[in-house]
């Protein structure tokens, strides 16, 4: 099964043991600095492997986190 390229703030939340609506915060902080980097972002989504890279300082495939 292929991962979807995008977390959802229900996803992230689930994953860092959050509430929801703080997911969401952090989902438009990440997609924030996407922005400043001159990337397109979606309300709400986040790239994975963004997400990965900034919360387990892994980058690429190398995160087994999931």
């Amino acid at each position: 099964m292929r991962k979807n390229i995008f977390i959802t703030a229900e996803e992230a939340a689930e994953m860092l043991g959050v509430s929801k609506p703080y997911a969401y915060k952090l989902i438009k902080k990440l997609n924030e600095e996407l922005r400043t980097k001159g990337y397109f972002t979606i309300a709400g989504k986040v790239s994975r492997r963004y997400f990965e890279e900034k919360f387990y300082g892994m980058e690429g495939d190398e995160c087994a986190c999931v």
